[in-house]
């Protein structure tokens, strides 16, 4: 937390509602990326990230200094986003591409690295919407978030432990799929190359 942000912080913990207001501004970007991230759908998650504000805020008495304020607040983001996939009982998500900003600039792609960055972008998405909720919330937390095993336990409420394991288990399951999924890949690309032109 930069020096403003902390003094926000005290500010809001005793009832300054523009100080909360200034760490809403801080903090909206991490918090709707988590958001759209575990549901998949930018309206859903704007209603996610607002509703992670405002139960943050209710809550703001509660928060314990020691632990640190983007933790805690993404822990509501992904509780509130949990519950709300147990809700829908989908077996699958359907996700969207990342927001441009989550997408590394590395100058100017051409058009066929674009294409098949967003192909790849698209096809981990849809593989991270196979996982339970948690072990979504937990490979998102590590790989976009790089939060530590304690930081995602406390988030989570799991010992680090049941983290690692989550962890690995996730891990191993994205990795089977994405393997089990390249050879119908590499047969269609095939296909295209092998199909007769008019």
């Amino acid at each position: 937390m930069t020096i403003p942000e902390i003094e926000w912080l005290s500010q809001a913990r005793k009832g300054d509602n523009d100080a909360f207001t200034n760490l809403v501004e801080a903090y909206q970007t991490p918090v709707y990326n988590l958001c759209y991230r575990m549901l998949g759908e930018a309206g859903e998650a704007e209603d996610a990230a607002q509703e992670s504000f405002w139960r943050a805020h209710q809550s703001l008495s509660k928060y314990d200094p020691q632990r640190p304020f983007v933790t805690w607040l993404l822990s509501i983001a992904a509780h509130y986003c949990i519950d709300q996939l147990r809700r829908r009982r989908l077996d699958t998500l359907s996700m969207d591409l990342l927001p441009e900003e989550a997408i590394p600039d590395s100058g100017t792609p051409t058009p066929e690295a674009s294409f098949n960055q967003t192909e790849e972008q698209r096809h981990l998405r849809a593989l991270l919407g196979t996982l339970g909720p948690q072990d979504r919330a937990a490979i998102i937390m590590r790989y976009w978030y790089d939060l530590s095993d304690e930081e995602i336990g406390q988030a989570l409420s799991l010992s680090v432990s049941a983290v690692k394991s989550r962890l690995h288990r996730a891990r191993r399951e994205l990795a089977r799929l994405w393997l089990a999924q390249q050879p119908q890949a590499l047969t269609s690309e095939r296909r295209q190359n092998e199909a007769p032109t008019l």
